[in-house]
């Protein structure tokens, strides 16, 4: 198995090699990079340089004033950000967080987005270990956009089991090691229209499972839960995005369809296929504080097939790990999974310094075996943002959440959750 590994572990190395420029999507702390990524429309984003920003504070601090020209500033070419902090989720405890993001042009900035590389560590207080490579380039003109992710865990975590009927009772601690290797190149088709392929691989191992604290037998050991698992194959991605900023939308509608399907010739503990759709609309309300209601669809299909236990679609185990506030990472899961979640962003200040949100989401996974879908999940709840950026519009997002059960949680994103 370890062979095999290897050896697609090399030919992905390859494909980066090859295309030059390899990029990503991942994880909450660099929302922001990755969003600023993503295809924007044709004319540059028109910042509101008169707002203020946390940069700008530190200068009143230190009796340095804003420049009233900062609209006139040439781009930095290359923008290096190096971050240390601690956060605190029910997931994962305190952790302690460094990371890297380099931030740089393959050509003008007039009419090519902003390419990303980061790195990141992260160590929690319950021994968990993420270690990730994320990168997302753009070519001459945004011709190509080339995505990568790259993700080490080492990961105990409990699941609650399949299906909308489990119960926070029913916690079953996995401990295992996780390798993802998510590629893709997309090519732009059309007006605001991208399309390509790419190869992902998820591979677990050192999977233990030490059970349900009334001793009852688990899902996870009902559904099948080997030592190693591994899901291998390649992905075809359809993606429409004509947002004015895709960091902080004001605007415009994102739709993105990505149908992965795994193959045992390519590694594959058995053949399956999934498909996931994310739709994102954004409404200007009326009024001079830049109101928004934005509505996102997100729903993660199984069409065909088995996956492993530990791939199934579950609760903040979408591509950026925001699904479900209100609940804890993995506390539902199963072969199916629809999401709906509706915010209201406003402004508190007319200085832009500080937001707040109001947002209400439901969520509902397929039973097993049958695949009804039989229960849905309401969460809600209110937050707070504070403007890191004004040219770019990223906020500190902190948001609480309130879910069924007595479910409740503290959420941090830099950047929008969607």
């Amino acid at each position: 198995m370890f062979r095999k590994l290897a050896l697609i572990l090399v030919l992905s190395l390859g494909i980066c090699i090859q295309s030059v420029h390899a990029q990503t999507d991942s994880s909450n702390q660099h929302q922001a990079a990755r969003d600023s990524l993503q295809p924007k429309t044709s004319s540059r984003l028109n910042w509101n340089t008169s707002a203020l920003d946390l940069g700008d504070v530190w200068k009143s601090i230190n009796k340095r004033h804003p420049d009233p020209n900062a609209a006139g500033e040439k781009p930095i070419k290359y923008h290096l950000s190096p971050v240390a902090a601690i956060g605190n989720t029910y997931s994962t405890g305190w952790a302690l967080i460094l990371a890297l993001n380099l931030g740089f042009y393959t050509y003008d900035s007039t009419t090519t987005n902003i390419s990303s590389i980061s790195a990141s560590f992260v160590y929690s207080q319950y021994n968990q270990t993420t270690i990730s490579t994320q990168a997302n380039l753009w070519s001459k003109n945004n011709r190509y956009n080339y995505v990568m992710d790259w993700r080490y865990y080492q990961y105990p975590q409990d699941t609650y089991g399949l299906g909308g009927h489990s119960a926070l009772q029913d916690a079953d601690l996995i401990d295992y090691s996780h390798i993802r290797i998510h590629q893709s190149v997309l090519k732009n088709v059309a007006t605001n229209v991208y399309a390509g392929a790419g190869y992902f691989l998820d591979y677990h191992w050192n999977v233990k499972e030490f059970g349900q604290s009334n001793g009852d037998s688990s899902d996870a050991l009902k559904y099948g839960l080997p030592a190693t698992a591994m899901s291998s194959g390649p992905v075809l991605n359809v993606l429409y995005d004509n947002r004015n900023n895709s960091i902080n939308p004001k605007g415009g509608l994102y739709a993105n369809a990505l149908y992965r399907n795994n193959f045992k010739a390519l590694g594959s503990d058995g053949n399956w296929q999934s498909l996931t759709l994310d739709v994102r609309k954004y409404f200007r309300l009326p009024g001079s504080m830049g109101n928004v209601l934005a509505v996102w669809s997100y729903d993660w299909l199984t069409l065909q097939g088995k996956p492993p236990y530990l791939d199934l679609p579950s609760t903040g185990w979408d591509a950026y790990n925001n699904t479900g506030r209100g609940y804890i990472q993995g506390r539902f899961r199963g072969a199916n999974m629809i999401y709906l979640e509706t915010e209201y962003r406003f402004g508190i200040t007319r200085n832009g310094l500080f937001g707040g949100v109001l947002f209400a989401n439901a969520e509902s996974f397929s039973e097993y075996p049958d695949n009804k879908f039989a229960a849905i999940w309401p969460g809600l709840g209110l937050g707070v943002r504070i403007k890191v950026s004004k040219r770019s519009g990223a906020n500190l997002a902190l948001d609480y959440g309130f879910g069924a059960d007595g479910s409740h949680g503290l959420y941090v994103n830099l950047g929008e959750v969607f």
